[in-house]
């Protein structure tokens, strides 16, 4: 049976604080219980790649998010999306030592490995492998719609 892992692609960022602290949490929980974790930083998430800026970031009652981007730095991986680092005139001389910038084929092939779950954390979806699930935006409790 192949071990199973974790790719985690967070597309917000301040603008949607619960969404992004969510996917960071859930990237260090699995990574501190010793799943492998790949965690994607697209969209406007794309900024905390930089020195500093997971920093700036804060969310009352939740886990400061450089503590939580470092500890899946220690043992998982973070990757830029490729497109979102040149929208942001971000460069590779620019990223937190261990952070990658890579592109949709790298994505793809991450999420086709075998014994892989992707969870995708959008503005208002969270898309589990191919299921698309309805959140609106005053659901913010781990993806479980209300009702």
């Amino acid at each position: 049976m192949p071990e199973r892992s974790l790719v985690i692609k967070v597309t917000v960022g301040k603008e949607d604080p619960e969404r992004c602290n969510q996917a960071f949490t859930v990237a260090a929980a699995a990574v501190a219980s010793g799943v492998p974790v790949s965690l994607w930083l697209t969209g406007e998430s794309a900024w905390y790649c930089l020195p500093g800026r997971a920093g700036d970031f804060s969310l009352p009652h939740a886990a400061p998010l450089a503590d939580l981007l470092a500890g899946v730095l220690a043992a998982g991986s973070v990757t830029v999306c490729t497109q979102c680092a040149a929208r942001r005139n971000i460069e590779a001389d620019d990223l937190i030592t261990g952070i990658r910038i890579a592109g949709a084929a790298t994505f793809v092939a991450e999420i086709m490995t075998e014994g892989a779950q992707a969870l995708v954390y959008l503005g208002r979806f969270m898309i589990v492998n191919s299921l698309r699930c309805y959140l609106p935006k005053t659901v913010h409790d781990h993806g479980l719609p209300s009702g």
